[in-house]
């Protein structure tokens, strides 16, 4: 068969909290060393004279150049080894040390070299005298307060001593993972069960509790408590004499100490609980020591037993799961533990309170930032060289997540009311705030300027679009054109958008002079055109397309624009050119506004106006425009080489057409067309008309080809279905097509039938999920924060709960209630025909759908609960929801017993298990009320979309090594991917959603080198960081789960492979139910790997399995349910049932019969194999009468009794001992009959009892799915 398509992801559409003194470009190095050491074995060391396209010469930035430093130490062991390059950091050196087992207690220190101190932001090799021979000396600093806090945060963490910290930011469990307990689950059960499928129920439905992780254990406790004394902070006279904290610990043996931070290092002091004297205890005897660590391992003997069991206990975990995220936001996932079970403690820590004094300081200065300035110099940066690049887009990387990481925390507390703003006496949209030096606004339109367009809606969507907008122009990378920083955070019902602050933005301007320098100023009735921002602009807008054009003010002046009239340009205080507002750089979809804006009842029209088309649609014209441009171009060559006989007019034909001229195609849209321009005169009129045409051929391009050819190439399966709205919404967005466009694609898709059933269901949910998010944020908008759980556990009941209440009343806390007794409760009167009536009337009005009456009743709860969640940022109770009475019954104790009587004993004799499922049964001793309650909402995370760029360098590096495996430059390729993947792991960080999508994209390379324990290596780390970055249930997850069980099978590890399907079939039935395309793969592919094991009959059950679902899908006649036919054929075989696998051989070679033709090559082959299992079955059935003629005669027993217990017999396909002389088959070896004479002797047509033997074929092949009977 063909390549999988539910296995090779990364053809598939689409398919750090922790605290460092470290300099933020430097803070993920050990990560990367990690990674780096474990792909030492492949030719890792860059490409020396070749620069990351394969030519020129450019030094890779690990030119084979590593050698091993020595670091001399003050303490034990005195001498360390590190591996290191000339083209690395002092600092990425300083921070392995850092990392090393042996050396973590140091963190305040320097290195010298012959005496002389080495600056830390230098390269090794400006290193003057370092050679591979020379040593480093590390040397104690003096601490300041600063460096003391750090230090003290990073002995916590070290030895176990913090507790689980509550983030604005990442939410309950953020960054789980699921991976290594599917291999402990196959440790403990693989002697106990013949394979990891032998209990797979396919009509079972899907677990919620399948998305929770493991009970974590607990690692050895090496102290009681480490925390802040409460004599602090030091008074001014000892502040002078060095002091800079006062520490007190516990340790295990029971004994307190209260310690000094003092500019020297750390030492037991004589204070007490109620005394205080910092100066040093020195009786019994004194301690002292440079590292915290150190002196607490001197105090305490039981400390240095369970800190070496504490190291040996994280030392097994996998580096990936224990890293924390520097670059990127962790997954929260949608379903959590209960706080109430094994899986959290939240136990007294006076400590937790204290870290935010020990990460940022009293003044907090050292948490402001001025992100902007970051931003514009860091861009300011050069980027000649390679090695200049790598370090200027690792800056930047780290640099927008801790802008993100800043912008959420701030957005997250002005949406809970805890920050004032700016302008408190303006309404609450119009209000703005600056919080750690970022500038916030909300999402709407407070101040009228969208009015015209749909006002909040409009500006609501003018923020997702400037986000876009903001992030082509960070990857475009234009010298001399800067951005600011810009994040939009959703939460609690709001938008909430933060920036970095433009200098000059607030800048009170002279009369005359206008706030913006390039661009509409007020609207479009003042527009201003300085000249010094042309040049620029000229580059962004033929990067995007954009025309240049004229534009008119509210007098009628011209003004020629080279980009919207919307995107304005600032010119900043510090001189910088900054470009705002990039919400407009592309046109209007004007052909959808006419027929669903203009001229429709306020009520029904779409939204707004701001319905724009994709960046992604125009980059695709653009193409085809090309094509035909070539095209056109190539034919005319060719006419006039045939004009010329010459031999030398050939040749010179060839060169022409190696070097076609690009300059005469030009393509660019006027992004202000149709947006109230007002043009003077004839000439200008007729060009805005001619512009005007060439945006609607865009549209008309949009709707006739781009949606048609996207459901026709799902169609032909040309492109794998999506899984969740999602993976559907990255697949429309690829291929240029708007959300908005949803309606069109489920109208299409139900137009094409069974084939594209999935793509009508996701389309649907996905216009009901997004409904439900629009008017479930118009409830939670002005609601109390202490209210939201209520508005949401309530409209969760009427949504999905209705079939175990259909009159569900929403939860009240009276004194809440009393509290906030001027509130919005509007949530309290809402019925489940409200929430129909709203869900209906948004999915009309944004995507022009009306959804069919039945829909209400055909939900998929657990999916759409789902996505409603993913898309609000809800963390729910991880439990099986009753959605309806047959769930929400609890079981009584006694059926179990009267069931079954003959297993009374048994009971009887597991008391245990036979007392703890009464307990667990009669706890709710009457029926559930409600499906959701507002204790099942855990947590509310903030959705967040943010503009940071992708590194153009490491992609340039992974092209040009698929390119050189293309062209058969194996070494040279490999070499080059294996550099792209450094460069991906340096810039990104490990833990990166990119750093999953090329560790995948490798895998997939390196087995089709046929280099499997490499692409193993690589599938496992691409799932782990997947399952921590994208969700454990995320499509892209679940793609990555399947393509290392292909590569595991491949490797001969076929057990593990069955546990990784099993597992990412449970997710699947999670994320889409029962019954997805690409699961027919995943299925077979199963079989084929049960087949490979020697479990014949498992293995025909996913075969049939699978054709079922094929069926139901693609139909009888399709080639793609041949070729599983075929394959059920042969599994029949090896299981003994040679009738049904002449039949479905039979079906098989009908349909390639019909569909390819006689000559084809599958027809030939089904033809074959079914000759070889007719004659087969022949014999067997020969032998079968045999017995039975026999039997017959030795009892009066009825034929129908000894067929219908003998469907499956052990005769195999080797009783050939058996057959007899007198017996055709083997007096003239094959038999001579037609296969239709043939089929009717072994179906017993031929014989007198034809009645009884009509009922043969059922059950000779019975379809038995999942389960014993």
């Amino acid at each position: 068969m063909a390549q999988p398509a539910g296995l090779d992801a990364p053809d598939r559409p689409n398919a750090e909290n922790s605290v460092t003194n470290e300099p933020i470009e430097a803070q993920e190095i050990h990560a990367v060393k990690s990674s780096a050491s474990e792909t030492e074995a492949a030719p890792a060391t860059g490409v020396t004279g070749t620069d990351i396209n394969g030519h020129g010469d450019i030094d890779s930035p690990h030119a084979d150049q590593m050698f091993q430093l020595v670091v001399k130490l003050p303490h034990h062991p005195f001498k360390i080894h590190v591996m290191v390059s000339t083209q690395e950091q002092v600092q990425d050196i300083r921070q392995s040390i850092i990392e090393l087992p042996d050396t973590f207690q140091y963190s305040c220190f320097h290195l010298e070299h012959n005496g002389e101190r080495i600056n830390d932001f230098v390269e090794l090799s400006d290193v003057p005298g370092i050679t591979p021979d020379s040593e480093l000396v590390l040397v104690e600093d003096p601490y300041t307060e600063k460096e003391a806090r750090i230090h003290l945060l990073r002995v916590r963490e070290l030895i176990g001593a913090t507790g689980t910290r509550i983030d604005l930011m990442a939410g309950v469990n953020a960054g789980q993972t699921l991976f290594y307990n599917i291999f402990d689950e196959l440790e403990t059960t693989g002697a106990s069960r013949a394979h990891p499928m032998v209990d797979y129920e396919f009509e079972a439905p899907a677990s919620l509790l399948d998305m929770l992780p493991a009970i974590p254990q607990l690692p050895p406790k090496t102290i009681k408590n480490l925390s802040l004394s409460p004599w602090n902070p030091p008074p001014h006279s000892l502040r002078q004499r060095g002091h800079l904290l006062y520490i007190q610990a516990t340790t295990l043996e029971g004994e307190q100490f209260h310690i000094t931070s003092h500019v020297s290092g750390f030492y037991v002091n004589r204070s007490s609980s109620n005394k205080f004297d910092p100066l040093p205890k020195t009786t019994p005897r004194g301690y002292s020591a440079h590292s915290l660590l150190e002196l607490i391992s001197q105090l305490s003997s039981e400390f240095r037993t369970e800190f070496k069991k504490l190291h040996e206990f994280q030392s097994k975990k996998d580096p990936l799961i224990t890293f924390q995220p520097t670059n990127a936001i962790p997954a929260s996932p949608w379903l959590v533990p209960a706080q109430s079970s094994p899986y959290f403690s939240h136990s007294a820590d006076i400590s937790r309170s204290q870290e935010t004094f020990l990460i940022a300081g009293t003044e907090s200065n050292d948490t402001l930032r001025d992100f902007n300035e970051e931003f514009q110099s860091t861009r300011e940066l050069p980027k000649e060289t390679v090695q200049e690049r790598v370090f200027r887009e690792r800056l930047l990387s780290k640099l927008f997540a801790d802008f993100t990481d800043a912008a959420v925390r701030g957005a997250v507390l002005i949406a809970r009311g805890e920050v004032a703003p700016l302008n408190p006496t303006e309404g609450r949209d119009a209000q703005i705030y600056v919080y750690n030096n970022i500038f916030f606004s909300y999402g709407a339109d407070g101040v009228g300027t969208f009015a015209a367009e749909g006002g909040d809606e409009a500006a609501r969507v003018a923020t997702g679009k400037d986000i876009l907008g903001v992030r082509m122009v960070n990857n475009l990378d234009i010298t001399g054109l800067s951005t600011p920083g810009t994040v939009v955070v959703d939460y609690l019902g709001r938008r909430i958008v933060g920036q970095s602050i433009v200098p000059g933005i607030f800048k009170q301007r002279e009369p005359g002079e206008t706030q913006i320098d390039y661009g509409g100023v007020e609207g479009k009735d003042v527009i201003a055109s300085n000249e010094i921002f042309v040049p620029t602009f000229e580059q962004l807008s033929k990067a995007m397309r954009v025309k240049s054009h004229p534009v008119w003010d509210k007098e009628g002046s011209r003004h020629d624009l080279v980009a919207s009239v919307e995107t304005k340009g600032l010119l900043g205080t510090d001189g910088r050119k900054y470009v705002l507002d990039l919400y407009r750089t592309t046109p209007l979809d004007v052909l959808f506004l006419e027929q669903h804006w203009e001229n429709e009842e306020e009520d029904t029209r779409y939204p707004h106006r701001m319905a724009v088309l994709r960046s992604e649609l125009i980059d695709s014209m653009w193409k085809v425009k090309m094509r035909q441009y070539v095209n056109n171009d190539l034919e005319k060559k060719r006419k006039e080489a045939e004009a010329s006989a010459s031999t030398d007019g050939d040749k010179d034909k060839k060169e022409e057409q190696e070097a076609i001229d690009l300059s005469g195609l030009t393509f660019s849209l006027n992004p202000d067309v149709f947006s109230g321009q007002k043009p003077q005169t004839d000439e200008e009129k007729e060009q805005f008309a001619k512009d005007e045409e060439d945006v609607r051929q865009a549209c008309q391009y949009l709707t006739d080809k781009v949606i048609p050819g996207l459901i026709d190439d799902l169609k032909k399966g040309d492109v794998g279905s999506p899984m969740d709205g999602y993976s559907l919404s990255r697949l429309m967005h690829k291929r240029g097509i708007n959300i908005r466009y949803l309606g069109s694609i489920a109208a299409l898709a139900i137009s094409e039938g069974q084939k594209l059933l999935a793509v009508k269901v996701l389309a649907e949910q996905e216009m009901v999920a997004r409904a439900c998010k629009h008017h479930l944020n118009s409830l939670l908008r002005d609601l109390p924060s202490p209210l939201v759980t209520y508005c949401i556990a309530h409209y969760l009941n009427c949504l999905l709960g209705t079939r175990l209440n259909p009159n569900p009343k929403a939860e009240k806390d009276d004194l809440l209630w009393t509290v906030y007794s001027k509130g919005r409760f509007e949530f309290e009167a809402l019925t489940p025909a409200d929430v129909q009536k709203a869900i209906e009337v948004q999915v009309f009005r944004r995507y022009r759908f009306k959804l069919a009456e039945s829909w209400w009743t055909n939900i998929k709860q657990k999916q759409l609960l789902r996505e409603i969640s993913l898309k609000m940022g809800f963390q729910l109770c991880a439990k099986e929801y009753a959605f309806d009475k047959t769930a929400a019954t609890p079981p009584t104790a006694p059926p179990p017993t009267q069931l079954a009587t003959n297993g009374q004993p048994k009971q009887s004799s597991k008391k245990k298990g036979s007392q703890a499922q009464p307990n667990a049964a009669t706890i709710p001793t009457v029926q559930q009320q409600l499906t959701f309650t507002q204790e099942d909402i855990v947590n509310i995370v903030a959705i967040v979309k943010e503009a940071s760029p992708k590194s153009q360098l490491a992609e340039e590096a992974l092209e040009a090594g698929r390119i050189s495996i293309l062209q058969d430059q194996r070494e040279l390729g490999q070499e080059l991917l294996l550099e792209s993947l450094s460069l991906h792991e340096q810039i990104y960080g490990i833990l990166h959603p990119e750093v999953a999508r090329v560790y995948n994209a490798l895998a997939m390379i390196y087995y089709q080198l046929d280099e499997k324990p490499a692409a193993v290596e690589l599938s496992r780390k691409a799932v782990l960081v997947a399952e921590r970055i994208l969700g454990v249930d995320s499509a892209e997850t679940i793609l990555s789960y399947l393509n290392l069980a292909l590569f595991e099978h491949a490797s001969g590890n076929t057990n593990a492979a069955l546990a990784l399907i099993r597992h990412a079939l449970k997710m699947w039935k999670i994320v889409y139910g029962e019954g997805h395309p690409d699961s027919v793969t995943t299925m077979n592919n199963t079989a084929v790997m049960l087949q490979a094991l020697k479990h014949y009959h498992d293995s025909r059950l996913w075969f049939e399995a699978s054709l079922k679902l094929c069926e139901s899908i693609f139909g009888a006649s399709s080639p793609n349910t041949a070729t599983l036919s075929f394959q059920l054929a042969q599994a029949l075989a090896l299981d003994n049932e040679s009738k049904g696998a002449v039949s479905r051989m039979r079906d098989a070679y009908n349909v390639f019969l019909q569909e390819f033709g006689t000559d084809d090559r599958n027809t030939k082959e089904a033809e074959n194999w079914l000759e070889q299992l007719t004659q087969n079955a022949v014999s067997i059935a020969k032998q079968a009468k045999d017995l039975q003629n026999r039997r017959l005669r030795r009892v009066a027993m009825t034929p129908r009794v000894t067929l219908g217990t003998k469907p499956q017999p052990s005769l195999g396909l080797s009783p050939a001992d058996s057959i007899k002389p007198e017996d055709p088959m083997a007096r003239e070896g094959i038999d001579s009959r037609s296969i239709d004479d043939l089929m009717r002797y072994i179906e017993g047509t031929d014989a007198k009892k034809a009645p009884g033997s009509k009922k043969q074929p059922g059950r000779a092949n019975p379809k038995r799915r999942g389960g014993k009977a």
